[in-house]
């Protein structure tokens, strides 16, 4: 049973212990952070966007990138378009929250939304992402 019972909480304990470590020295736990990737349909909506994000604290940082072109497959025909690209800095714990925000304001049917979680980087600039982005 306490066998069973370990096994169980090694990930929370493992967690908990990188957690420790990397208050202790200062070191980043490789995906604490996330860059989330959103398209827009043009500039205004993508700058309305970013501000609901950042008004709402749901990042540290908002990049709004010029027009694309895309290609992709909508209700089983090829569709092709300009689009503007958010990228968007923040807490991994916080991609639920943005993602359900975003699918509340965005003009489209399905929003593009996925995220990627940062493996390694600035340390200056991951601790400054987690100071101006709060905890759950």
């Amino acid at each position: 049973e306490v066998l069973t019972l370990l096994v169980l909480m090694s990930p929370l304990l493992w967690g908990l212990a990188l957690q420790l470590h990397s208050a202790v020295t200062g070191s980043y736990i490789p995906g604490t952070h996330s860059i989330a990737f959103i398209t827009c349909l043009n500039e205004h909506i993508a700058r309305d966007i970013a501000r609901a994000i950042m008004d709402k604290k749901l990042a540290a940082y908002v990049n709004i990138l010029p027009k694309s072109s895309a290609l992709y497959f909508w209700k089983g025909e090829l569709e092709e378009s300009t689009e503007i690209l958010l990228l968007v800095k923040t807490r991994t714990s916080k991609i639920g929250e943005l993602s359900n925000y975003i699918r509340s304001i965005h003009p489209f049917e399905i929003p593009d939304i996925i995220s990627l979680p940062i493996d390694q980087g600035n340390p200056l600039y991951l601790r400054w992402i987690g100071e101006n982005v709060p905890r759950d």
